[in-house]
This record gives C-alpha cells, structure tokens and sequence, in this order.
C-alpha cells in the first residue's frame, strides 16, 4: 500500500523489545488492523492526556 505523501510521513523508529511487547498486546486486544494503527492511536492518545494536563494545570 503507498503512502499518500501529501498526508503522511514515514519514520523509522527504533523500539525496546519489552515496549514493543507492549504495543503487539494493545494492538491484538484492541483489535486494531496493524502495529501501526496500534502506534498511532497510543501516541495521539498520550499526545491528548499530556495536552489536557497541561491546560489544566496552567496558572
């Protein structure tokens, strides 16, 4: 499957076993089509929460 440029960026990144453990078993208990979708939705995911905090605990 291409990757439509205009859209997307591919990168490489480099995982510790241990997390990648961790991705597989979201990724399969979420029955998520692949390891990429499962990568997105915990990074857009931490993104959010990290986000909200900091509004939250703005002064």
């Amino acid at each position: 499957m291409a990757v439509d440029k205009t859209k997307n960026t591919q990168i490489l990144v480099t995982f510790p076993n241990e997390l990648v453990e961790r991705i597989e078993r979201y990724w399969h208990e979420n029955k998520l089509k692949n390891r990429n979708e499962a990568i997105r939705e915990l990074v857009s995911f931490a993104l959010e929460q990290k986000e909200n905090y900091r509004d939250n605990n703005q002064m």
